[in-house]
C-alpha cells in the first residue's frame, strides 16, 4: 500500500472549493462514488489503490482529495446521509404522506445495508469525532420526524407516534445478524412497521388511487 502523506492524520476533510477545477471536481466525485460501492462490497479496508484504479485516477490524486482512509469514509458517509435528508423533502412533495414515510424508511434500510461493511470505521469515527457527526445525525432524525408529523397530521398514520421510537425500531434492524437474506427480511420488517403505524389511522383504509370509506 502506498505510504500516507506526512501529517495527513491531522488534516480535516473539507468540501470541495467552489474554485476547484472542473476536472478535479469530477475526479473527486468519481472517487466518492467508487469508494461507496467498494466499501459496500468489501468493507472499509478495501485497497485505496484499487479504488483509485477503478475511479480512473492515480493514488496521488486520491490522497490529494482524501489524505487518509478515515477522511474518505467520512465523506462517503456524510454525502449519502445528505442524500437521505434531501430525499425526505422530495418524497414529501410527490407522494401521499404515509407513502412518503414508507418509501423513506425503505431507502434508509437500503442505506444501512450498504454501510454494514463500514460499521467498525464509522463507530470509531463517531466516537473520536462525535461533534462532527452530531449535525448529520440530527438532520436524519429531523427528516424522519418531519415525515411522521406530516403523516399523523394528515391522518394517514396514527396520531400517537413518537419519531424517536420509530428511529429506535429502525436502528434495531441494523443490529440483526448479517445473513444472506438480511436485506429482504429488513424490508419486510419495515413494511410490518408501516402496517402498525397505519393501524387505527383516520385515513388508514385509503391507498393510492383509492377512496376513503366516507366518500
Amino acid at each position: 500500500m502506498a505510504a500516507k502523506p506526512p501529517a495527513a492524520e491531522a488534516a480535516i476533510p473539507r468540501p470541495p472549493s467552489p474554485r476547484m477545477r472542473a476536472d478535479a471536481r469530477r475526479n473527486r466525485e468519481k472517487l466518492i462514488e467508487t469508494a461507496a460501492a467498494a466499501f459496500a462490497r468489501g468493507g472499509v479496508q478495501t485497497s485505496l489503490e484499487d479504488i483509485a484504479r477503478r475511479a480512473g485516477v492515480g493514488i496521488g490524486t486520491l490522497y490529494r482529495h482524501f489524505p487518509t482512509r478515515e477522511h474518505l469514509v467520512e465523506v462517503v458517509y456524510r454525502r449519502e446521509l445528505d442524500g437521505l435528508c434531501t430525499a425526505a423533502v422530495e418524497l414529501a412533495r410527490t407522494l401521499r404522506t404515509d407513502e412518503a414515510l414508507a418509501e423513506w424508511m425503505q431507502r434508509l434500510v437500503g442505506y444501512i445495508a450498504t454501510k454494514r461493511g463500514m460499521a467498525d470505521s464509522l463507530r470509531i469515527l463517531m466516537t473520536a469525532h462525535s461533534e462532527r457527526f452530531a449535525d448529520v445525525a440530527g438532520r436524519l432524525s429531523q427528516a424522519l420526524k418531519g415525515l411522521i408529523e406530516a403523516a399523523a397530521a394528515d391522518g394517514t398514520i396514527r396520531g400517537d407516534v413518537d419519531s424517536t421510537d420509530v428511529m429506535q425500531a429502525l436502528s434495531g434492524i441494523y443490529s440483526a445478524p448479517d445473513t444472506p437474506d438480511w436485506q429482504d427480511r429488513s424490508r419486510r420488517l419495515v413494511s410490518l412497521l408501516m402496517d402498525g403505524l397505519r393501524s387505527g389511522a383516520p385515513k388508514g383504509a385509503v391507498r393510492s388511487g383509492g377512496s376513503s370509506p366516507e366518500e
